[in-house]
């Protein structure tokens, strides 16, 4: 028997090194720079919302932002891929810090870190491209619901103390309380949301005030103004507003306290392996989301971007170690961000250097200025994340349904209800399984048996005979049958495909049915898959020798 060959693991080559071999020039180098600033500030409102709508302190969503954003730019296998807290994690983290607590989520984030640099090591990166695009868009969604839905409460400034991660219990719970709604905190959060989408249009080529006004400097202005990120205007200009006006608002200051200035403190959770046991089920999503949502991530970056092509298998070892490190800090789980990298991507970023500088205009803002955060008043967190899970939906896709297939949209629709209803796990497993039954549904109704002649019995076989479509050479036996003299029968396997293990029993079986009435059968035309089951198995020298 000759050697079977040994699997290979993948090889540890993080895209930062490719990007600086040849030399790194100094206007490549200023245009990361940009790029990394930019995006620092789009982070800087995001990460402490992503950690408060997660039931955790804002300062972990900065410190995630940091360590993780590093990380992921440094070691990962995109040029312009950002990393850090996401919105898609906001559910899955609060319902584990519900159900298990806080230490516990620190220790399946690292156990998650394992599992996705394995991942990567066995190249097991690709196959996230095999995730059925109706999942994805369901899934998307259905997330984008439940992170809209968690910030209602922040929204309307009601005085809830803890929240419940069940869909339907949050509603109920919402409208029980419906009638302690803050009027202050409703307006500031409704001015944020209509803030966060005109003001990108505001300045835009098309806007008409900017050739209304025509006054010198106002196209440049203009031309500013376009790069300066929403959220941070909405952030600083509203928590000015709640400030000076002193409106009786909850801030992160009045819920969490100080964020901390200086580093995070390295801590070592308290591991044990029965913990680890009981967190199977949490590890796992955690690991299954980080890897799909910063693959599909990336490959959004590689349709926006000029740079070659992302490493997937790199990028999971990523973001396996930064989800690893991150927490022994404190930190929460990290993956791909689309919003952040999208900016990254159009801000000019041509390497990693950009997300590393990304991290360290975090850093140094929470350094520096980490006390005007206490001011910020909530609803204004919950506008961003609002218009946050508005980005993030596919909503067209439900308008589209109809130019779809029943298949497409019951994997969808169905992935989105389960989702919002019961839970992501449940979600993407039943989606997969749903999606796996529907393929071979589909590719069994592509084989077909067609009677060429009838004495001989002679039929061409099309397609893939396989488990799924076994049940049509059920036609065949049904001819054998009826046959009043010795059937002789031709299959033409000229357009067979493929052969599996069940096709070649059912075979078998149509074999045996022929000699019982003393007939013979013949395998004509084969292609080389099926030929090479046929001979390996001892199918031929039995058709031969009967």
């Amino acid at each position: 028997m000759p050697d079977l060959p040994i699997p290979t693991l993948a090889r540890f080559r993080p895209r930062l090194l490719t990007a600086l071999q040849g030399g790194y020039a100094k206007d490549r180098f200023f245009k990361d720079l940009g790029a990394g600033i930019t995006v620092g500030i789009v982070a800087l409102p995001l990460a402490m919302a992503f950690a408060i709508a997660s039931g955790l302190k804002p300062e972990a969503g900065l410190w995630t932002a940091i360590i993780a954003g590093f990380l992921i730019s440094a070691l990962g296998g995109s040029s312009v891929q950002i990393g850090g807290p996401a919105g898609a994690f906001i559910v899955i983290v609060y319902g584990i810090v519900q159900q298990y607590g806080l230490a516990n989520l620190l220790i399946a984030t690292t156990c998650a870190g394992v599992l996705l640099f394995v991942f990567g090591l066995l190249k097991l990166g690709n196959l996230v491209r095999y995730v059925p695009v109706g999942i994805v868009v369901g899934f998307t969604n259905g997330i984008a619901v439940l992170v809209a839905c968690s910030q209602i409460k922040d929204l309307l400034g009601l005085p809830i103390a803890n929240m419940p991660a069940d869909f339907f219990t949050q509603l109920v719970v919402i409208s029980q309380n419906i009638g302690t709604i803050n009027l202050y905190a409703l307006g500031l959060g409704l001015v944020c949301v209509l803030g966060l989408f005109v003001w990108p249009r505001l300045w835009s080529a098309e806007s008409p005030i900017i050739p209304a006004l025509d006054l010198p400097g106002m196209r440049r202005a203009a031309q500013f103004n376009a790069r300066v990120p929403g959220p941070m205007v909405a952030l600083v200009s509203l928590t000015l507003f709640a400030w000076f006006l002193k409106l009786p608002v909850e801030t992160i200051g009045s819920r969490f306290g100080s964020i901390p200035q200086g580093l995070p403190v390295f801590a070592l959770p308290d591991f044990s392996w029965a913990t680890v046991k009981l967190l199977v089920t949490p590890t796992l999503t955690i690991a299954l989301l980080g890897a799909i949502e910063s693959l599909l991530c990336a490959r959004v970056a590689d349709q926006l971007s000029s740079q070659s092509r992302h490493d997937p298998n790199q990028e999971l070892m990523a973001q396996g170690i930064a989800n690893f490190v991150t927490p022994f800090f404190g930190g929460m789980p990290a993956t791909g961000t689309i919003a952040r990298t999208v900016t990254n991507v159009r801000s000019g970023a041509t390497s990693p250097i950009a997300g590393m500088l990304h991290a360290l205009t975090v850093a140094a803002v929470v350094l520096l200025a980490a006390p005007l955060a206490l001011h910020v008043p909530l609803a204004v967190l919950a506008g961003v994340l609002l218009f946050v899970a508005w980005n993030m939906g596919e909503w067209r896709e439900f308008a589209h349904l109809k130019h779809h297939s029943n298949h497409y949209r019951l994997l969808m629709l169905g992935t989105f209800f389960l989702t919002v209803v019961l839970d992501l796990t449940v979600a993407l497993q039943v989606g997969l399984v749903l999606a796996c039954v529907l393929f071979v549904r589909r590719m069994g109704s592509l084989f077909s048996v067609v009677a060429v002649t009838d004495q001989p019995l002679h039929f061409a076989l099309n397609g893939a005979l396989f488990f799924g479509a076994v049940a049509k050479l059920d036609a065949i036996t049904q001819a054998v049958e009826a046959s009043t003299t010795p059937p002789q029968v031709v299959l033409d396997a000229t357009h067979l495909m493929a052969l599996d293990s069940s096709g070649l029993d059912a075979l078998r079986q149509l074999h045996k049915a022929v000699l019982t009435r003393g007939g013979s059968l013949q395998l004509v035309h084969l292609q080389t898959q099926p030929q090479e089951v046929v001979q390996r198995s001892g199918f031929a020298a039995e058709m031969a020798t009967a």
